[in-house]
């Protein structure tokens, strides 16, 4: 059963022949077509246990005639839930604990008791379980919501924590390269574009080039330098990157230099920017689920842009549009035209590119900007390239 790969953490049985047969057992799933012949006790029981109950349902054909269907063992019972939640997080360690309670949300309809508190507080926080959280908002009751917050505070403090400090330390470099000066103090000198334009005054004979000009590192000061719109798409298969980019988009707004906005949109578009220095109030005020509107996006966008030059635009879709396609890649191309830096996210999480419209990331690549899935360590480098006018960092792994 490939759900149960997690399951070697426990100790209990002597000889690696009789350890690699108990592997097998707790991966495999018992009856008897398993051809083990191992029988567990004690703990490695009750892992057991816990894994048959998640994975002992449809999907498991291991010791099952054609035809015969065996229900998975927690049923609809809160109080059942929570047990099976305490057991896998005392058998397993985080990261199985996490896979696991995602593998519940989607065959055992564990979504609908997390409505409850007392499954919040039962389970493993991590970034998919903010996203089924936020999908199911507008349902959640008044006394979920508080402890969903809490949660998804834990979540976002830890992301914040990882990626804030190499973040703004990334960007301030940027910022402070992107104004360059002429006159520069010696230990603001930009050597290897001073010996670039200053190649023509090579003097061979004392093999040394004259530095007639200077082109020096320039200080971000404390007046804006930047303008970043944080343009991300809602709908429900994006909920990592939505997470992601409303954590970015608070690191971000906390930068003097630049001026952040973030806006979301499904068919409707809301501007997210007045919330930006709590993400948690971000992430709240997101709809996950709907249509998508990419066109409505982009024009308000659009619409906000005062100085093009110094805009670094961040479209963040699957892009499946449904709007209008050919105002969408127009809107692209204008504000390209008209100096603004447009990059385009696929994801912006650590699960790779998602299902993504090919016809659509093929024409935004033809208008030199294309579309690729980032990782929220590679992010900071993309935004500094977009600021420094420098080319994407964009993995080799790109899709488009």
């Amino acid at each position: 059963m490939a759900g149960r790969g997690g399951a070697g953490e426990a100790v209990g049985v002597s000889g690696m022949g009789d350890e690699r047969l108990r592997r097998w057992r707790l991966v495999l799933g018992g009856g008897g077509a398993d051809g083990t012949g191992c029988e567990l006790g004690g703990r490695d029981a009750a892992m057991d246990g816990a894994l048959q109950a998640l994975y002992g349902g449809a999907g498991d054909k291991g010791g099952r005639k054609q035809g015969q269907e065996r229900a998975a063992g927690l049923g609809g019972s809160a109080p059942a839930v929570a047990r099976w939640l305490g057991d896998i997080r005392t058998y397993f360690p985080s990261s199985v604990v996490q896979v696991m309670q995602r593998d519940a949300i989607d065959r055992l309809g564990l979504s609908a008791l997390l409505l409850e508190p007392e499954m919040l507080e039962a389970v493993e926080a991590d970034v998919h379980l903010v996203g089924t959280l936020l999908s199911l908002n507008k349902a959640m009751p008044e006394t979920t919501k508080e402890t969903a917050r809490a949660v998804v505070r834990k979540v976002v403090e830890e992301l914040e924590k990882r990626l804030a400090t190499r973040t703004r330390a990334t960007l301030t470099g940027a910022l402070d390269r992107s104004a360059r000066v002429s006159r520069p103090r010696h230990h603001d000198i930009d050597w290897n574009r001073t010996i670039a334009v200053n190649l023509k005054n090579y003097l061979p004979e004392y093999r040394t080039v004259v530095p007639e000009r200077l082109i020096g590192y320039g200080r971000a000061s404390q007046s804006v330098k930047k303008e970043v719109v944080l343009c991300i798409d809602q709908s429900g298969s994006m909920a990592a990157s939505v997470v992601y980019a409303s954590v970015f988009g608070a690191v971000l707004g906390s930068m003097r230099s630049l001026n952040t906005r973030l806006v979301v949109f499904d068919t409707n578009v809301v501007d997210l920017t007045e919330q930006l220095d709590d993400p948690v109030d971000v992430l709240f005020g997101t709809q996950l689920g709907g249509g998508t509107d990419i066109n409505r996006a982009l024009a308000y966008c659009q619409s906000q842009i005062s100085r093009p030059a110094d805009t670094v635009v961040v479209l963040i879709s699957d892009l499946y549009e449904g709007g209008i396609r050919d105002e969408m890649l127009k809107r692209v191309a204008a504000m390209k035209a008209s100096g603004v830096q447009f990059v385009t996210l696929l994801a912006l999480s650590d699960e790779g590119a998602p299902a993504y419209d090919r016809e659509h990331a093929a024409a935004l690549a033809a208008l030199d900007a294309p579309a690729f899935a980032c990782t929220p360590d590679l992010f900071p480098e993309v935004m500094a390239a977009a600021i420094e006018k420098r080319p994407l960092p964009i993995p080799d792994t790109a899709v488009a």
